[in-house]
């Protein structure tokens, strides 16, 4: 008895092999990215501090988030899960604002896509709660930016040193100093042109 007097048979690897071509290939790494502010006018977001996007390239991607809340309080470290809820759309997790005590905070986000492969976004709360910078840790390779994994003793050292960077805006000494020089200057300025005017 051949394959070909089975009908049902070629039936069935027709629909298989149609499976296998119509599936989308996930090949490669996944990416995350973080949404600020949400949007209050969905019911989905309403309230939360951020929206987390877990995309497969330029598709999302309904990979699985977990997140914590990573912090020093009082010199102590402190790791306290975060309340990530699914949207409704593929691949979109609404994250409430978690309720903390006073201290440094980096949240960390990290999407599982399987067979090790993985992305992780660090937001870093300020003094109020709210969103002072968001890092995705990442490696360029042939032109490509991979996620890369992010270890606990890395987010120890960040927290050390205050957050993910000091980038995200001036300090409050070089505001001062741009403040002081702004009024310096013009007072100088008058100084010089008064002289010029006892001098004629």
């Amino acid at each position: 008895m051949s394959i070909r007097s089975l009908p049902f048979v070629r039936t069935g690897l027709a629909l298989f092999l149609g499976l296998l071509l119509t599936a989308p290939v996930l090949a490669g790494p996944p990416w995350i990215s973080i949404e600020i502010p949400a949007n209050p006018h969905d019911r989905a977001t309403r309230g939360a501090l951020l929206v987390v996007h877990a995309y497969h390239h330029g598709d999302n991607v309904a990979y699985p988030l977990t997140g914590t809340a990573e912090g020093l309080v009082d010199g102590k470290r402190v790791s306290l899960p975060l309340s990530i809820t699914r949207t409704g759309s593929a691949g979109v997790y609404a994250v409430a604002p978690p309720d903390l005590p006073a201290g440094s905070w980096i949240l960390v986000l990290r999407l599982a896509a399987g067979e090790g492969s993985g992305a992780t976004a660090l937001v870093r709360l300020d003094g109020r709660g709210e969103i002072a910078g968001v890092r995705v840790p990442s490696d360029s390779r042939e032109g490509w930016t991979i996620p890369r994994p992010v270890t606990g003793g890395e987010i120890d050292d960040l927290l050390q040193r205050g957050g993910l960077a000091s980038t995200d805006g001036p300090s409050a000494s070089a505001l001062a100093a741009g403040f002081g020089a702004t009024i310096l200057v013009p007072f100088v300025l008058f100084r010089l042109h008064r002289r010029r005017g006892e001098g004629r």
